[in-house]
């Protein structure tokens, strides 16, 4: 594992960012808002420890997958209201405040998609 940055990470981590926001200000839907940006938040999450941290692809995606599971652990037990939090609209938007198993399956299509992508990129470049 070294720290170094990684431009293509980062912008790529910067388009889903801006991706979520807007999917969170004007979708109000029943597939794209709760799925596809739960799929896609994994992504960032990945995308953006890319950017600074060259390390294998798995232990990476996995444990942006143990992290994300974590926080949807933490809505479970309504840490939210139990940090004294309720009242906050970016600890809402951050933590969350309802888990679902819809959300891990979500992460868990989420990181494969990330392991998938990785191994074809890994498989197509050239032997240095």
């Amino acid at each position: 594992m070294k720290l170094r940055f990684n431009r293509w990470y980062f912008t790529l981590t910067i388009l889903l960012f801006v991706t979520e926001v807007l999917i969170a200000a004007y979708l109000h839907d029943d597939f794209i808002r709760p799925y596809a940006g739960d799929f896609l938040v994994v992504i960032l999450i990945y995308c953006f420890v890319r950017s600074f941290l060259q390390a294998p692809v798995v232990p990476v995606a996995l444990a942006v997958l143990a992290f994300s599971c974590l926080v949807e652990g933490l809505q479970y037990l309504n840490m939210v209201k139990h940090l004294g939090l309720g009242h906050s609209r970016l600890a809402n938007i951050v933590l969350g405040n309802y888990f679902t198993w819809a959300d891990i399956i979500a992460y868990t299509l989420g990181t494969g998609f990330v392991i998938l992508v990785e191994k074809i990129r890994e498989a197509r470049k050239p032997d240095r």
